[in-house]
């Protein structure tokens, strides 16, 4: 069947799902703005250059993309699934050979391709999710079956996890994980199948964890924060106190105390702490919540998509979205252990944005033909 890269007959986009990112974009623009002046000032002698930076490299260049992709036919992306997963994947290992791969703070996440720097895996993350629902799409009722449905789907996933690990990022491993269940699962996977991932994910989990001491400190520090609260709980603790310090209001916004060389990452992993020291819990509610409007409105254009595919692509998505933003508050809540990844559309990382914002149009495309 010819597919059209433009379609011609469709409804208009889910307004309040694009204004939703937009609110989140711009929420994101002032903390960073915010949370990120002293560590801009020691590092680059610019109080805003982490904002600048992810004003003009990652959230305008978003915007571009979010309005291409929401107008491209989502089925386009089922044509270059394959290619695009594949592409995805050599970029993974081309973190790791000299002259491409850029290693910071002993990972190697990063490619380096002239003056242009991104993430991979944050390109695997859309490729994976695009793969997957063409995929899961063609197997139809062999979805169910243990060696046509259950193990092509783990060989997939235990590639992708191979190259995480070595690199390693345990936290996007997880997301990843959490993203491919989820698309997996609505798919038609057997109850029995998913139970067994389950089992078995939990175990690997603990093996993984006992790999690398720096995961095992994180784990104790879970279960014990006051534990060594100048050094592997440091972090925690000090997520802690900024969480606690801004009580219902907040502070105010520019006067948080731990964003001064106190709290680690404060415009990365950790900037949710610094929203709740600044804005209280009033304004951290409203950030769960724009990311709780978000997951509804996703989810009615996943119930009403025209087609699996479309509606594989969208559940997937959205789980991208909601199970990155939730381990990430989670984490530096101290809920569970801390996990390194970014809050979306929220923390700094232009390569973060563009690929969400990528996502988020593919989902607006996807609303337009929604019943």
């Amino acid at each position: 069947m010819q597919i059209d890269f433009f379609m011609s007959k469709a409804n208009q986009i889910d307004t309040k799902l694009f204004y939703t990112v937009l609110t989140l974009l711009i929420f994101g623009l002032i903390m960073i703005a915010s949370a990120g002046i002293s560590y801009s000032h020691s590092r680059f002698g610019d109080s805003y250059y982490f904002f600048k930076h992810q004003l003009f490299y990652g959230v305008l260049p978003g915007i571009l993309i979010l309005f291409i992709t929401q107008k491209i036919n989502y089925n386009f992306w089922k044509k270059i699934s394959l290619p695009f997963f594949i592409l995805s994947l050599i970029f993974l290992v081309l973190v790791f050979v000299p002259g491409f791969g850029s290693k910071i703070y002993g990972a190697s996440r990063w490619l380096k391709l002239g003056s242009f720097s991104f993430q991979p895996s944050e390109m695997l993350k859309l490729s994976i999710i695009i793969y997957l629902a063409a995929w899961l799409e063609s197997r139809s009722e062999k979805v169910k079956d243990f060696y046509e449905g259950l193990v092509p789907f783990l060989i997939v996933i235990g590639l992708v996890s191979f190259f995480l690990i070595k690199q390693p990022d345990v936290g996007t491993l997880g997301v990843i994980i959490l993203i491919s269940i989820s698309i997996f699962f609505v798919s038609g996977a057997k109850i029995s199948h998913m139970f067994f991932m389950g089992i078995s994910g939990i175990l690997a989990l603990g093996a993984i964890i006992k790999m690398e001491s720096y995961r095992m400190d994180r784990f104790l520090v879970f279960l014990h924060p006051e534990l060594d609260p100048r050094g592997v709980g440091y972090q925690i603790n000090q997520a802690l106190l900024a969480i606690g310090t801004g009580g219902f209001f907040g502070v105010g916004l520019g006067k948080s105390l731990q964003k001064f060389n106190y709290l680690p990452e404060p415009v990365g992993d950790s900037i949710f702490a610094i929203v709740a020291e600044e804005v209280g819990l009033l304004g951290a509610t409203f950030l769960v919540l724009l990311f709780v409007y978000l997951a509804i409105r996703a989810l009615k254009i996943a119930k009403n998509a025209p087609d699996k595919f479309s509606k594989l692509m969208a559940v997937g998505i959205i789980s991208w979205i909601v199970f990155q933003a939730f381990i990430n508050i989670a984490a530096i809540s101290g809920l569970i252990p801390l996990t390194g990844i970014p809050l979306p559309f929220i923390s700094y990382g232009g390569t973060s944005i563009i690929f969400l914002m990528a996502g988020a149009g593919i989902l607006l495309n996807i609303s337009k033909y929604s019943n």
